[in-house]
């Protein structure tokens, strides 16, 4: 019988009195990552019961726009990867990826 290994991801959030997030920090000791900060996060967790995504989309109130969009452009890229490599789909990761180049274009993120 193998044993069981179990690794944690913290995700630590600063509200204002709106309840606006001011700061986020994140934890992950078996990668050696202590109370990071970040300005954005995005998660998605698969709920196989009901057959759709649950997510959690943070950012702080002082993530600049510009950033916002690089982390977006980012994000999808990384997605089409992701997709590409959990389904071995390549038609439809180039076109995600053609997306990608097209949205980066429209940003005026592509230099």
């Amino acid at each position: 019988m193998s044993k069981t290994i179990t690794s944690e991801i913290k995700f630590l959030v600063e509200l204002d009195e709106n309840r606006v997030p001011e700061k986020l920090t994140w934890s992950a000791e078996d990668g050696g990552v202590e109370l990071e900060e970040a300005k954005a996060m995005m998660l998605s967790i698969w709920d196989s019961k009901v057959q759709e995504t649950l997510r959690i989309d943070l950012w702080t109130k002082d993530m600049p726009v510009d950033e916002m969009k690089l982390f977006f452009h980012q994000t999808l890229v990384a997605m089409s990867e992701t997709f590409q490599r959990a389904t071995q789909d390549e038609k439809m990761a180039d076109t995600m990826k053609d997306f990608c180049d097209y949205f980066a274009e429209k940003m005026e993120l592509k230099k």
